[in-house]
């Protein structure tokens, strides 16, 4: 039986998971001579035994590609598994063991996990138990994984948001209104922060800094005053009020994560019941996450998907692909789930922020 090796990708989609796919494919076949499974839906595939071959043919044209051509689930965890039983109703199992035992009969050289922090958590319990030939590629457009400076579709994501801001700038202009623009990236502030930098945003909330609301009206009052009558707001969807908390939509439970929403509504309420402002609020949501990849994400998806083939040939098993000061590197995986990686509210980001002027509201 000839060498095979299997990638599947996990969590949330974004742009760029099909250059990973396409990068994994085209190395693993033209310079190893490998085959390549795809696990379908992430985690999910591998309970429920759903794979694919890929070939050089299938993922020629993947690069320009946004989402996954293997589909992905951020419901599949393996250790909390909704299995409907044969009476219609659903409970909560650990199949960790027979996904398991799927893999073995894979018989597979290494697997590539392409995910988030979730999607790493699982992997690395995986690892821990016994299923040692893994690596990762950190993927997810919150840029909040430790392990790494970029993850694949952040910049994407980031790109996004400055072309909505862009047009928010005009509208905003034209009827004098406060523009309040929510943005994901969950508990981190990457996307708001680096998009409110790029797109001239002159309010920026992230769930590092609490906010308090009377700085960010002050801080409206302060251009009106200087005669600008109007204002561009990013808010993370993380962002909360000091002595406030997080916007949830619906609790999270052992299946799935809290879905955060409604920051940048709970702004717009406060403004306007403090001031006679005209507030406007936009959410992006999965626009974010949408659409082709951008040069940046193409590049990194790339060369992540050949270094995460290089670990394989290496037998650097228990690593994640990763970018540090802008060279490819490998990392524990551990690394990559430890904690979080948020943006350093003393940091160059929010220096830089200041520094032009930004109200961060803390």
């Amino acid at each position: 039986m000839s060498t095979r090796i299997g990638i599947l990708t996990g969590g949330g989609d974004c742009p760029g998971l099909n250059g990973v796919i396409r990068a994994v494919t085209l190395h693993a076949r033209q310079t190893y001579g490998w085959e390549v499974v795809g696990i379908r839906n992430g985690f999910e595939g591998l309970y429920e035994e759903e794979y694919t071959d890929l070939t050089s043919r299938e993922v020629q044209y993947l690069l320009s590609r946004g989402g996954t051509m293997l589909g992905s689930s951020n419901r599949a965890n393996p250790f909390a598994y909704p299995v409907k039983l044969p009476d219609g109703r659903v409970e909560i199992h650990d199949v960790s063991t027979r996904c398991m035992e799927n893999l073995a009969r894979l018989d597979l050289h290494g697997l590539i996990v392409v995910g988030g922090d979730g999607t790493m958590s699982f992997a690395h319990k995986f690892v821990e138990r016994g299923a040692t030939r893994i690596v990762g590629v950190p993927k997810t457009i919150d840029n909040d994984l430790e392990a790494t400076d970029y993850t694949v579709g952040f910049q994407t994501a980031v790109q996004v948001v400055v072309d909505a801001i862009d047009r928010l700038h005009t509208t905003a202009e034209s009827h004098e209104r406060i523009m309040i623009v929510e943005v994901m990236g969950r508990y981190a502030g990457w996307i708001a922060l680096t998009a409110g930098l790029a797109g001239g945003a002159h309010v920026v909330l992230i769930p590092e800094i609490d906010y308090d609301p009377a700085r960010v009206i002050e801080a409206f009052h302060r251009r009106h005053g200087r005669g600008v009558s109007y204002s561009i707001v990013v808010v993370a969807e993380g962002a909360k009020p000091k002595g406030g908390g997080l916007s949830v939509v619906t609790a999270g439970d052992v299946t799935k994560q809290e879905k955060l929403g409604g920051a940048a509504t709970h702004l717009a309420r406060v403004i306007e019941q403090a001031t006679e402002y005209e507030v406007r609020s936009t959410v992006l949501g999965h626009i974010q996450r949408g659409g082709a990849p951008c040069a940046f994400d193409r590049e990194l998806a790339t060369r992540f998907g050949v270094r995460a083939v290089e670990l394989i040939a290496e037998g650097k098993f228990g690593h994640v692909a990763a970018v540090e000061n802008g060279h490819l590197v490998a990392r524990p995986m551990d690394k990559a789930v430890k904690k979080l990686k948020l943006v350093d509210p003393a940091g160059e980001l929010v220096r830089t922020a200041k520094g032009v002027g930004i109200e961060l509201g803390g």
